[in-house]
């Protein structure tokens, strides 16, 4: 499905990051060079370039592929764009008998077949799991687009806000006095729905807990309820927590452009604040790609984070935070509160199959459907091949959520949509909960679009939070 891809970034997006500000005189041996160099710095991706044997196995496992029937949506068929490249420039074959490997010369109808596919590649790695070699398509979906970045071909989308993160701190370039307003009024907003003085706290020193959250959380539906449920967790457990002005994003979109020097400079952000705050905890919020750099990258990216407690991990996710609290008997749930809704859950990539939660295997999955068993009477999962580490993407993933991509968004929805639709028709699901910014985001667009007859996509937090034992309201 060949839409030109995303919006190219302008300079003012590119060369805050390192990047030239637009596509660069003899672009050809730069992009050639730096796929060399990536191959060799990065094992993983030699290997992956190397061992592809076209079995199929991964065709029809691609939600962009189901949804677009377009040939280079395959894994295959994508990771082929720049395979095509590396065995021109750096295999015997490919020098010297290119038409007899499908090797190809680096040229700009090669370099705008790039943009536009690796533009309808979530890196969900679905694919991965039904490879026989593990072929991961998003480590070579990453690379692409840091060649891209490399010679001035960037995202306007995704460098954008990458740009707003590293100089503000989140990416809605939210200013502290702005973040700070946005939190008091959603504390009035807590008051009015418990009768309690609920505090979201923003750079207390000495507290507990830094709570890095996306930052969707501060001002959107369905986002910000999810936050509120956080501050009813906190107020319930009598732990003393805070958000940080200088570090407010737990989401590091640097991952989707492969670079990381820029995932660097923001995880480092995240340190100096638990740092100067004083904090004893990290916990991170309900965002899939956030969780999967924060649990796989921080350590080597600004660790070690030797100067907090260490009778508790780092970092934590909130869903394991309140799962301890509640098999502690430190928060309580009334789960006759949520009886207006029949709840599904969607597995969201990121989380699902890249990164874990808990000390068990399995946690990514066992512990959200335990906050949500233990906080409704009315949840169902859907069918078993769609879920877990088969889980579909929403569609918006990997720096896709622009409405720029809103075509191949609708369409990528399309394999989620259909198990959804599933559980819908046979046990009358009202709400799907989520833990992933991105997907709520997405699912809020793609449901209306479909016609489901449910349009609630809400935070797992919202959910906890409706059915939290509070104290008393003030009088």
């Amino acid at each position: 499905m060949n839409n030109g891809g995303p919006f190219i970034a302008k300079p003012a997006h590119n060369e805050p990051l390192g990047y030239p500000g637009e596509l660069i005189d003899g672009w050809e041996d730069v992009a050639v060079a730096k796929l060399g160099d990536l191959a060799s710095k990065y094992r993983s991706l030699q290997v992956f370039l190397d061992s592809c044997v076209k079995c199929g196995a991964c065709t029809d496992k691609c939600h962009y592929f189901q949804g677009t029937h377009d040939p280079k949506n395959m894994p295959v068929g994508r990771q082929d764009l720049l395979r095509k490249v590396y065995r021109r420039y750096y295999t015997f074959a490919g020098k010297y008998f290119p038409k007899l490997v499908g090797a190809v010369d680096m040229t700009k109808e090669v370099l705008d077949d790039w943009y536009t596919y690796y533009h309808q590649c979530s890196q969900c790695r679905r694919c991965s799991v039904f490879c026989p070699y593990g072929i991961d398509t998003a480590e070579i979906s990453m690379a692409a687009r840091e060649i891209m970045d490399t010679v001035g071909l960037g995202s306007k989308y995704n460098n954008e806000i990458i740009v707003k993160a590293q100089t503000i701190g989140n990416n809605l370039g939210l200013p502290e006095p702005a973040l700070v307003d946005t939190l008091g009024g959603l504390e009035e907003d807590l008051l009015d729905d418990t009768g309690l003085e609920i505090k979201v706290p923003v750079d207390v020193h000495g507290a507990d807990v830094l709570l890095v959250t996306p930052s969707a959380d501060f001002f959107a539906e369905p986002h910000i309820d999810g936050l509120m449920g956080y501050a009813k967790v906190f107020h319930a457990a009598g732990i003393s927590w805070t958000l940080s002005s200088y570090a407010s994003e737990a989401a590091n979109f640097s991952m989707f452009i492969g670079s990381y020097a820029n995932m660097k400079k923001q995880a480092e952000r995240i340190r100096k604040a638990a740092l100067e705050l004083g904090v004893k905890r990290l916990v991170v919020g309900e965002c899939g790609h956030a969780w999967r750099v924060a649990y796989s990258f921080w350590n080597t990216l600004a660790g070690p984070f030797d100067f907090l407690d260490p009778n508790y991990p780092v970092p934590q996710h909130i869903v394991e935070f309140t799962h301890q609290l509640h098999t502690a008997g430190a928060i309580k749930f009334d789960k006759e509160r949520n009886d207006g809704k029949v709840l599904t859950f969607h597995d969201s990539c990121n989380v699902s199959r890249a990164s874990r939660m808990g000390d068990k295997p399995g946690g990514q999955y066992r512990l959200p459907r335990d906050l949500l068993r233990a906080s409704c009477n009315n949840f169902v999962d859907m069918p078993r091949e769609t879920i877990f580490e088969s889980t579909y993407c929403c569609g918006g993933g990997g720096g896709l959520l622009t409405d720029d991509l809103m075509e191949v968004r609708v369409k990528g929805a399309l394999p989620r949509m259909e198990a959804l639709n599933h559980v819908i028709q046979e046990n009358g699901v009202t709400h799907m909960a989520a833990i992933c910014a991105i997907c709520k985001t997405q699912f809020a667009k793609v449901l209306p679009y479909y016609g489901m007859g449910m349009d609630q996509i809400i935070s797992l937090h919202q959910v906890v939070g409706d059915a939290l034992v509070l104290g008393t309201p003030n009088q």
